[in-house]
């Protein structure tokens, strides 16, 4: 034996993708709309019109919006699309829902526009801790594109991957 340290991660052929390099730049916000309604839970179209048009549209310049109402409210359709029109040529993207769901919302796009022939027939690495938050449906949206093409798909780091897939 001769000691030497060899760096058999490096050497192999593995490759690694990590959905924090996609994770799109911008502010995220919710919009909870629980105080617009009547005591948080009825929507009044008069009063949550006049919310509306109070509303500082400019706040929500450049910004991925979540809109959502916390209370067990039940909210019209439209009332959403209200709030949406006066977002229009100010917020980047918006959707009803949370956090979770506008990321997911952002991520769909961005994975279905991924050029994966570089990973044709290659052992892939989907790196699993990051520091942004990647929305779960986003592992789930590269899974399906990847699947085809690569050779072993495997979750986590090189050192210490889960295997999920390898082709038959």
């Amino acid at each position: 034996m001769s000691g030497e340290i060899i760096n058999r991660v490096a050497k192999s052929a593995l490759i690694t993708i990590d959905l924090e390099d996609y994770y799109p730049k911008g502010e995220r916000v919710c919009l909870d709309i629980k105080d617009w309604l009547h005591e948080g839970l009825v929507l009044r179209e008069k009063e949550f019109r006049a919310y509306v048009i109070a509303q500082d549209w400019s706040i929500y310049k450049n910004q991925f919006v979540a809109l959502h109402c916390t209370t067990d409210a039940i909210i019209p359709g439209w009332a959403y699309m209200l709030v949406r029109l006066k977002l229009s040529g100010l917020a980047q993207q918006v959707i009803v829902g949370d956090l979770e769901a506008l990321e997911t919302s952002l991520y769909q796009p961005i994975i279905n526009d991924l050029e994966l022939s570089f990973y044709k027939d290659k052992p892939v690495i989907i790196k699993g801790c990051s520091n942004k938050p990647v929305p779960q449906n986003a592992y789930l949206f590269l899974i399906d594109r990847l699947q085809p093409i690569a050779k072993s798909i495997m979750y986590g780091e090189a050192c210490s991957s889960v295997p999920l897939y390898k082709r038959t």
